[in-house]
C-alpha cells in the first residue's frame, strides 16, 4: 500500500517501496507554478531528502501537461510588484530548482505535455528525464520580452551552450524526438508506457547502495567542468580509500562475492 502524506493543495505526495511520487495537481493550469506552488515544491523536495525511508524521487503532473511554467494569475498579480519583491520570487524559484538539483537521492522526472519554462528547468534539474511522445519543451521568457535566469543554468549543462543559444533565443517548442535526440529527455516512451519506464529505471536506481548513490551525485557535481589533473586525481584516490573502508562498500562486496543481495536491495 502506498502511503499519502498530508500535504498542500498544490501537490500531492505518495511514498511506496521507498519511492517518493510528488504529483503537481494544478490540471486546470497544466500545473503552472506560483510563489505557493514554489515554496510547496521546495518543501517536498527538502523532505523527502531527510526522509531515510525514501531511496529515490520522482516528480510528475496531472492532468495535460507536466508544468506550463509561470502561472499567468501570479504573473498579473504581481507585475505591479517593487523591484525588490520581484527579486524575492526570483530568490525563491532559485531556491526551489537547486534544492531538486542537489538532493542526496536518485530523481527521475515524468513528462507528459507541455514543460515550459521553470518546467523545463525542473526536468533538467533531475537526475534522469523519462518522456512520453506527447511531451514538448520550450523556454518561451524572451518572448514575453524576460530573460531566462533561473531556468538557463540547468538547461545550459543538460544540452550545452551552443544547443541553449538556439532554444533559449527562439523560444520555439523542442518535441519529445528533438529532446531526446539532444539530451534533454533519457528515455522516450510512448505516453501509456510512461509508468513502466518509470518503473523500470527505478528498479535499476534502487540497486544502488544509498550512500554510494548519494556520494556519486556529490561527485559528480564537483567534477562538473573541471579538467583532469594530477590533484583532482590524486583527490579521488584518496575519497575512493574513505569509500572502500564504509560499512556500505565492505556488506556490497561481501554480498557480490557470495552472490547474494545487500541489505539495501533486499528490503525493496
Amino acid at each position: 500500500m502506498a502511503s499519502r502524506l498530508s500535504t498542500p493543495s498544490s501537490i500531492e505526495i505518495t511514498i511506496q517501496h521507498g519511492v517518493g511520487v510528488i504529483w503537481m495537481t494544478r490540471p486546470a493550469v497544466r500545473n503552472a507554478i506560483d510563489d505557493v506552488v514554489i515554496a510547496e515544491l521546495t518543501r517536498a523536495f527538502a523532505d523527502l531528502d531527510r526522509d531515510k525511508m525514501v531511496r529515490a524521487v520522482v516528480l510528475a503532473g496531472q492532468g495535460p501537461a507536466f508544468c506550463a511554467g509561470a502561472d499567468l494569475n501570479w504573473v498579473k498579480r504581481t507585475a505591479g510588484n517593487t523591484k525588490q519583491a520581484h527579486e524575492r520570487d526570483g530568490k525563491a524559484l532559485a531556491k526551489m530548482l537547486l534544492t531538486l538539483d542537489q538532493l542526496s537521492k536518485p530523481t527521475i522526472a515524468r513528462i507528459h505535455g507541455a514543460a515550459v519554462g521553470a518546467g523545463v528547468a525542473l526536468a533538467a534539474a533531475c537526475d534522469i528525464v523519462v518522456a512520453g511522445t506527447s511531451a514538448t519543451f520550450s523556454m518561451r521568457e524572451v518572448r514575453l520580452g524576460l530573460v531566462p535566469f533561473a531556468v538557463a543554468p540547468f538547461v545550459v549543462r543538460a544540452i550545452g551552450t551552443h544547443l541553449a543559444r538556439r532554444f533559449a533565443l527562439t523560444g520555439e517548442t523542442i518535441l519529445a524526438a528533438e529532446a531526446y535526440r539532444i539530451g534533454l529527455a533519457h528515455e522516450l516512451v510512448q505516453d501509456e508506457l510512461l509508468d513502466g519506464a518509470v518503473n523500470e529505471m527505478l528498479g535499476h536506481l534502487i540497486q544502488g547502495g544509498p550512500e554510494a548513490i548519494a556520494r556519486t551525485k556529490q561527485l559528480l557535481r564537483d567534477l562538473d567542468g573541471k579538467p583532469i589533473t594530477g590533484p583532482l586525481l590524486a583527490k579521488a584516490a584518496k575519497d575512493f580509500a574513505v569509500v572502500q573502508a564504509s560499512a556500505e562498500a565492505r556488506e556490497g562486496m561481501q554480498s557480490f562475492l557470495a552472490r547474494g543481495n545487500p541489505s539495501w536491495h533486499r528490503g525493496t
